[in-house]
């Protein structure tokens, strides 16, 4: 696989995972907010909460963008390096300030704009180094030809 082929399948994964996350975020928030606080810590009045909690279809949404999230993430930490996923991942930071403004109603204060700004900028600077700086083994290459391969039928 060439490194244009790898940036591109790499960048895919990683919008997917910059739209998933952020949108399973607030869709937990939402949800969670429309049960309301846990009655209590205790172990008696717990079940009886996270049956309600799974009965609400809100929860289910966020866990489906949380498990296509998740799922991009096992796929996309296959071929590129830890190091460049985990901060490339952080604009999530700044959806999830946009979809709490947006969706939640949330009141967001210039400083934490400028902290989401900050962060954007430092993923601006990791995306501008490669996303894997080791050579694959011929089995880990083996794997990451035959994950691409599923990606590419599904997709």
């Amino acid at each position: 696989m060439s490194s244009r082929q790898l940036k591109v399948k790499t960048l895919s994964l990683l919008v997917v995972m910059v739209l998933f996350g952020p949108m399973g975020d607030i869709l937990l928030g939402k949800g969670m907010r429309r049960l309301g606080p846990v009655p209590g810590l205790q172990l008696s009045v717990l079940p009886n909460f996270l049956i309600r909690a799974f009965e609400s279809g809100t929860v289910w949404l966020a866990i489906s963008s949380l498990s296509v999230f998740f799922i991009s993430y096992l796929l996309v930490l296959s071929w590129a390096d830890f190091s460049f996923v985990q901060p490339s991942t952080s604009l999530g930071y700044g959806m999830v300030a946009l979809l709490g403004y947006f969706v939640l109603g949330e009141s967001i204060s210039p400083t934490r704009w400028i902290g989401v700004l900050v962060i954007c900028l430092g993923v601006f600077l990791v995306g501008q180094t490669p996303a894997r700086t080791t050579e694959l083994s011929a089995s880990e290459r083996q794997r990451a030809n035959a994950i691409a391969a599923t990606v590419s039928e599904i997709g």
